[in-house]
């Protein structure tokens, strides 16, 4: 293929689905604000060449994506003083991957439409795990166009994609997809403390639960871990917090009261408190917050 991609982060996710980009023949070049990361190693090792600058990322790019943090990352890494917006040439289209809420795509759209540039946010779902196997979900907002020019490159990186309506719309969606996981974890949690106080192996309660009303992603892929006390990242609690921080701004500016998310939040705040590694620790973590209580 002769398109050139641009791949702005290259975290837990980015790294993997930049390498996905480079295996199905894109060249793709991948910037990274930390150079010494893992997922950076993951990305050159799938033939992503590694470059210094953003300028060298997108000058040439055909499509720029970005997975990075919260709104100020992206505005940094797209608007910025040593942003894309300055290098990539005239009508390039640029997709976002990161959650950063409804408001926060639609400003950032605004902004790049004055430097004629196109815009996508997509914010993906499905973890480490499918990034790695190329089977995420990503959530679209943008336009049908754009969408359609966007599609084989998502489909090297994701299994379950959908546009979703206007810019924005993406972020809309994976606003209530963190609402289900946060939920889904309470659960997996509470259901994981009952089988130990009953002395059930906790392979058989995924087995036996995950092939029911009550089967999930989550119970398959962290249930055991939950069990197990494994609380190494896929999704990190500083991450999840910060969904749930924009979960939070759009409800109260709706006027929604949603105790559920409440409840979930508090839990992780409880966890990312024990310590200084607890934020980078997976979602699963959750766990330490009732062990915790039950101390």
């Amino acid at each position: 293929m002769s398109q050139t991609v641009a791949f702005l982060g290259l975290g837990v996710m980015g790294g993997y689905m930049a390498a996905n980009l480079a295996r199905q023949g894109y060249t793709v070049q991948g910037w990274n604000r930390t150079p010494q990361k893992s997922g950076v190693e993951i990305a050159a090792s799938a033939g992503v060449q590694i470059v210094p600058t953003i300028e060298a990322a997108v000058r040439e790019a055909d499509v720029v994506f970005s997975c990075v943090g919260d709104v100020p990352d992206v505005e940094a890494v797209l608007l910025g003083a040593s942003g894309a917006a300055h290098y990539a040439a005239p009508q390039t289209l640029l997709v976002d991957f990161s959650t950063i809420g409804s408001q926060g795509a639609k400003t950032i759209a605004h902004a790049l439409a004055h430097h004629n540039l196109r815009f996508l946010d997509a914010p993906i779902s499905g973890g480490d795990v499918g990034a790695k196997n190329g089977t995420l979900t990503i959530m679209v907002g943008g336009s049908e166009s754009d969408f359609q020019a966007a599609l084989p490159y998502f489909e090297a990186m994701g299994q379950n994609i959908r546009l979703c309506g206007p810019v924005g719309s993406g972020q809309a969606v994976k606003m209530c997809n963190q609402i289900l996981c946060a939920l889904n974890l309470v659960g997996i949690c509470e259901a994981m403390l009952l089988a130990q106080k009953q002395g059930l192996d906790p392979q058989i309660v995924v087995e036996v639960c995950g092939t029911g009303a009550a089967g999930s992603w989550a119970l398959s892929n962290l249930g055991l871990k939950v069990a197990t006390g494994d609380f190494a990242p896929g999704f990190m609690i500083k991450h999840i917090l910060k969904d749930l921080r924009l979960v939070r701004e759009i409800a109260e500016t709706a006027r929604q009261e949603l105790p559920g998310v409440a409840l979930a939040e508090d839990l992780f705040k409880r966890v990312e408190a024990l310590d200084e590694l607890a934020q980078e620790q997976g979602t699963q973590a959750m766990m330490r917050a009732y062990l915790g209580l039950a101390e």
